[in-house]
């Protein structure tokens, strides 16, 4: 689908281009996203807040929903287990204006599935209910939710879809795997099908995505709206190009990595923001069989001059 054509539209606003990064915490900051959105990313959806901090600690979510015009549509995502402190901190950040709030309810983390948030919420359909409720009867933009399939012993994603649009929600985005599977194993094609057939509100198909190919398969097969691809976009942004990693020549790979150095550096600071982008040098350089010394240097390195240098000589040897 060509990137400036209307995919979709979540309520009245219409969404150009049918792939989305998912939102991911510690990767979804501004400098990735940012990159993601001008490679054909439609949505730019923010790394998650908490609702206590979105309360409570301001300051530290600061960095975690700052956005530019230019990105938009921008979407918050939020999460927490009471439906009053998310309502609340819903309420704070919808005077920043974004385009939409995003209800996490599919993250498979221990430390917050555990305590009925993320993916917790999906084993209390009834509390869910509630939060969709109450936020598409207090908010003034469109309220979406990320949802998995459900947990092993409690396959209710098709509830969850349903309980979703059936409150006011307006966008689904459907990890195609159960909260043990996280993110390994073949993701469920055939039951994200069923819940795209169901449902009149958009859906993305979420899971699994590496290749271009994962793409048309998952449209294909299921039929859902558009497709988020997180940790394969970590290792090959031009995803949302549809170009997979090996037909990016090294040159492009080393503008690109040394462009999202720049905007690390010039929205964290050159301390923390050469630190920050480490992870990212190293998905940009992991394709390349490179000496594990050679590496290693360039990622412990401290200093901006010496990192862009050595990188640079990386690259000169790279065909």
């Amino acid at each position: 689908m060509p990137r400036n054509q209307t995919a979709f539209l979540v309520n009245d606003l219409e969404i150009k281009g049918n792939l989305v990064l998912a939102p991911m915490d510690g990767y979804t900051d501004w400098p990735f996203r940012s990159i993601c959105r001008e490679l054909g990313s439609s949505i730019s959806y923010t790394e998650f807040v908490k609702a206590e901090d979105v309360l409570q600690r301001p300051h530290y979510i600061k960095d975690k929903i700052h956005f530019t015009e230019d990105e938009r549509p921008v979407f918050f995502q939020i999460y927490g287990n009471s439906a009053d402190s998310l309502l609340k901190a819903a309420l704070i950040l919808q005077k920043l204006e974004p385009d939409a709030i995003d209800i996490n309810m599919g993250c498979p983390n221990r430390s917050i599935a555990g305590r009925g948030a993320g993916a917790g919420l999906m084993r209390t359909p009834i509390k869910a209910a509630r939060i969709v409720k109450s936020f598409s009867k207090s908010l003034d933009l469109p309220i979406t939710a990320k949802i998995r399939l459900g947990w092993k012993d409690c396959q209710n994603g098709m509830l969850l879809s349903q309980i979703i649009e059936e409150f006011g929600g307006s966008l689904v985005a459907v990890h195609a795997r159960s909260k043990e599977q996280g993110h390994e194993g073949k993701p469920d094609l055939n039951t994200l099908a069923e819940i795209k057939d169901r449902l009149k509100i958009p859906v993305l198909g979420n899971g699994g995505i590496r290749q271009v190919d994962d793409i048309e398969n998952m449209i294909n097969a299921t039929g859902c709206d558009g497709v988020m691809i997180g940790r394969g976009a970590v290792h090959n942004p031009w995803i949302f190009s549809r170009r997979n990693r090996h037909e990016v020549k090294p040159s492009e790979v080393q503008e690109l990595m040394l462009e999202h150095l720049d905007r690390s550096l010039s929205f964290y600071g050159p301390a923390d923001g050469l630190v920050l982008f480490r992870k990212f040098a190293a998905e940009y350089l992991k394709p390349y069989s490179l000496e594990r010394e050679t590496r290693r240097e360039l990622l412990m390195e401290v200093d901006v001059g010496k990192f862009k240098q050595l990188a640079g000589e990386i690259f000169s040897t790279i065909n």
